[in-house]
Parts: C-alpha cells; sequence; structure tokens
C-alpha cells in the first residue's frame, strides 16, 4: 500500500471527509457528493494534494518561527501547539485572538505585534478576525476549510471537516510530517514516531479531579441556595 493510500485511509478513520449540511459556493469545487442524512461529502484527494502544497510552502518559508499558526476552537488549540512544537512556528498562547496582533503598530515597542510570512487558521468562521488582519499586511493564508467555508483572504484551503478534534488533529499531523519530510528531518518511506492521539484535545473530567458526582451535585445546591438568598434579600 502506498503512503498516499495510507494517508486517505487515516483521512477516513478520522471523518475528514463529512462537512456540513450546509454548502458554500466557494467550496463546490472540493465536495465530492451528498450523504444521505444531508451532510456534504468532501474531496479526500482534494484534501492530500492541498496539504502536500500546504506543506511545501511552510517548508518553503526561511525562519520556520515566521509561520503562525492559529485556532479560535478550543478543540484545535492542542494540535496547533503540537503542530508549532514539532515545526518550530509560532503558535498563540490562547484560543482568543487578539486584535491589532499583526496590523496594530503601537505593540512594535512592547514586543507584541506579530509580523509571520505566512499565517495557518483552523477554522475562517472563528478565525476570521486573524485572516482579515493578514490580508492588510498582505501575509499568505492557509486555511482548514468546511464545506460551508467562504475562501475570502484564503490562498491555500484544506478541504476538512473541522468541527471534531480527530480530523482537526489528523490535518495538523500529516501536515507537520509532510513538512520535516521536505525540510530532510524524515524519509519518506520512514514512519513518524509521534502519534496523532498526541494532537488530539481532550477533556478534563471530574474523575480526572478528583471530584465525586455528590461533589457536584452538593456544589450545584449549594448555589442554587446561595442565589434565592440573594434573591430574597433583593426582594426584601
Amino acid at each position: 500500500m502506498s503512503r498516499k493510500e495510507q494517508d486517505i485511509k487515516r483521512l477516513i478513520a478520522s471523518q475528514c471527509h463529512v462537512g456540513t449540511k450546509q454548502l458554500h459556493f466557494d467550496m463546490k469545487r472540493y465536495v465530492s457528493h451528498r450523504s444521505d442524512n444531508g451532510s456534504y461529502i468532501l474531496n479526500l484527494e482534494e484534501t492530500w494534494q492541498h496539504i502536500k502544497l500546504a506543506a511545501r510552502v511552510i517548508a518553503a518559508i526561511e525562519q520556520p518561527q515566521d509561520v503562525m499558526v492559529v485556532s479560535s476552537r478550543p478543540i484545535g488549540q492542542r494540535a496547533v501547539i503540537k503542530f508549532a512544537h514539532y515545526t518550530l512556528a509560532s503558535s498563540t498562547r490562547s484560543a482568543r485572538w487578539t486584535p491589532g496582533t499583526l496590523t496594530n503598530q503601537s505593540n512594535s515597542a512592547s514586543g507584541k505585534l506579530q509580523e509571520p510570512q505566512l499565517l495557518i487558521v483552523t477554522d475562517p468562521h472563528l478565525d476570521r478576525q486573524a485572516i482579515v488582519e493578514a490580508s492588510y499586511v498582505n501575509i499568505p493564508v492557509i486555511a482548514l476549510t468546511n464545506s460551508d467555508t467562504p475562501l475570502q483572504y484564503v490562498d491555500i484551503p484544506i478541504p476538512v471537516g473541522n468541527r471534531e478534534t480527530k480530523s482537526i488533529s489528523m490535518i495538523y499531523w500529516l501536515l507537520a510530517r509532510e513538512v520535516k519530510i521536505l525540510r530532510g528531518e524524515l524519509r519518506q518511506d520512514e514512519e513518524w514516531d509521534v502519534l496523532v492521539d498526541l494532537f488530539y484535545h481532550k477533556e478534563i473530567t471530574n474523575d480526572q479531579l478528583g471530584i465525586t458526582d455528590n461533589q457536584v451535585k452538593q456544589e450545584a445546591e449549594d448555589h442554587e441556595q446561595q442565589a434565592e438568598g440573594e434573591k430574597a434579600e433583593k426582594d426584601w
């Protein structure tokens, strides 16, 4: 089995081909058909080819830190951080984009003004502010784009269902691997020993925090009693 076939199987297993039930005209060329439940199915051949194209652009940037990758979608934040770690790109410290990060010259003296040569975004809907700012200063944009995504100011779209952590993580994992191959850090036939699971967003459960169901219930009751007491005091 070729590496391309293996990658397509990985994309399918991660549900990267499942789009939304809406279709934007800009994304029509990247959709193969519509499923029985109404979801648009993305063409994974296009996805794979655009991952390769995006990787070539990223690898061509002389200084890796001049590539900025962002995700305003919390479930993509861990994937972004891991991608930045393995490719030496820069990433935002939180899911919230600070307006003026790319354009506010008053941030220059404090070192807060970012001047990347390339921007990668996880969801053009939520990362709209970052994309618009990039357009003001002529920074090319690579974006993970769903079936309902407008492609304004997006230079290289990577068609993918970007609503789930598995699909987002798989794209960033494949992209990081391709970049490392192009930089000569991995051989073409070499398996990358980093698991895609490390890119997954993980919810911290109450069990992991050592909090029991009774404690959660008691906290809710205490909060409710406090709210009732405040309301009674206000009415009085």
